[in-house]
């Protein structure tokens, strides 16, 4: 059953002390019945941190990258193994950031989910086009082969994905309510093909408090992984506010 979610992907802010004031201030803005549907991504050095920080609630802790490996020769990378025995939930995978910056590829992100399914870790499977794709009107395109060739044998009840159109992050620019609907639209019945159209699709690209409404009213955006406006309590605390309050198929 589809549900709505808020993920705040913290990328590369907050040290462990910055993360416990976050934690402080947030339990005071949020309902205790909206923690459930609360994903945080912190970096992984800062995951243990949080945990313990929030281990009277019921918002879950993700981390921001794994490898396809539970275990290995292999310096730098993260254990999807650790993650689950460290009490991660959930995994980010493919994130613009990884694909342009890291060199990641749908291939890449494919082992990655398998092995983050395998471990118990939902994998937040992130999708997007770049604004070169979107001008050669090869958006549908680039989402079906991502979709297609990430999602290649795993199992489509136990995940997340995250519309993230790589021209509105981190820019100021956003996706019209109209645009990111479309593009939701198009995943949704791509999964349908695939035999599952009940995943919950989330939106990312400079999400902020102004615009979370309009987006949150639309049939296919079941939420958000928010980036810049996940870093402080009260813009993310409002944003969850906004989107958890309405009804699954409010725009339906």
């Amino acid at each position: 059953m589809r549900q709505r979610i808020i993920a705040a992907n913290w990328k590369m802010y907050k040290n462990p002390q910055e993360t416990r004031s976050f934690c402080e201030s947030l339990r005071k803005l949020l309902p205790i019945h909206m923690e459930k549907n609360i994903f945080i991504f912190p970096q992984s050095i800062c995951i243990e941190t949080l945990k313990v920080a929030l281990a009277s609630t019921n918002i879950k802790v993700g981390a921001q990258n794994c490898y396809f490996e539970n275990e290995g020769a292999f310096t730098g990378e993260v254990s999807p193994q650790t993650l689950f025995h460290m009490g991660c939930s959930s995994v980010l995978v493919g994130h613009s950031e990884r694909r342009q910056l890291f060199g990641e590829t749908n291939e890449s992100c494919q082992k990655k989910i398998l092995k983050a399914q395998e471990n118990k870790l939902i994998p937040m499977y992130c999708v997007g086009e770049t604004l070169e794709e979107r001008k050669s009107n090869k958006t549908f395109e680039v989402l079906e082969t991502q979709i297609q060739e990430g999602l290649k044998d795993a199992d489509l009840k136990k995940l997340i994905i995250a519309y993230e159109p790589v021209w509105a992050i981190g820019t100021g620019e956003v996706a019209t309510p109209d645009i990111a609907q479309e593009a939701h639209e198009f995943i949704r019945n791509t999964l349908k093909r695939l035999g599952n159209d009940d995943v919950a699709l989330l939106y990312g690209g400079s999400v902020k408090p102004e615009n979370a409404g309009l987006l949150a009213a639309k049939a296919d955006i079941d939420g958000f992984l928010v980036g810049g406006a996940s870093l402080k309590a009260d813009s993310f605390s409002e944003i969850c506010k906004t989107n958890l309050t309405r009804p699954v198929d409010a725009a339906r």
